[in-house]
């Protein structure tokens, strides 16, 4: 451990390759993760198959990661990861944030800006969901290599430092 407790739950939010790495790597953490992913095949061959075939194949997933479609069980989460593209992490967010927790800490994992206002995502995040305790996560890294547990850097940004200790927990 790095000086901190990983959260208990958490959920991730966007099952691309990169978002399933991270899943798995906080499952091997010892964290109850739950993965939301839009597409029905990518959900059920996690649950099923223990690996997502579509974005990120040959990579057996932990046993107890599970993935889920529905938003209100990806709500019931300590902490949340959003993983999904940024054109479309402020309409995750808005949707999420009346089915969630008060303040809960979000790491933000995708890079890029909002196209439609050329808002940072941290700045999306502020907007649509006020209360959340903003992250940021970010490469260079590869989600295979992180999968595969490869050495792999990656930068996290976060205000509180007793919670960056507890995000390292959880994804470090």
């Amino acid at each position: 451990m790095v000086g901190g407790a990983p959260f208990k739950t958490l959920s991730v939010v966007g099952a691309g390759a990169w978002g399933t790495a991270l899943a798995n790597l906080a499952a091997h953490n010892g964290v109850a993760v739950r993965l939301w992913a839009r597409e029905d095949e990518v959900a059920r061959t996690i649950n099923l198959a223990h690996e997502n075939t579509l974005y990120l194949p040959g990579v057996p997933l932990h046993p107890d990661l599970t993935a889920t479609q529905s938003l209100e069980e990806a709500a019931q989460a300590e902490a949340f990861l959003f993983v999904v593209p940024a054109q479309h992490s402020r309409k995750m967010m808005a949707a999420l944030r009346p089915l969630a927790g008060k303040a809960p800490p979000v790491a933000l994992c995708s890079k890029g800006i909002e196209q439609t206002t050329g808002m940072m995502l941290t700045q999306a995040l502020g907007e649509a969901w006020p209360e959340a305790i903003p992250a940021v996560l970010s490469g260079p890294s590869f989600a295979q290599d992180v999968a595969k547990g490869l050495p792999t850097a990656v930068t996290l940004a976060v205000a509180n430092a007793s919670l960056g200790r507890r995000w390292m927990a959880t994804v470090g």
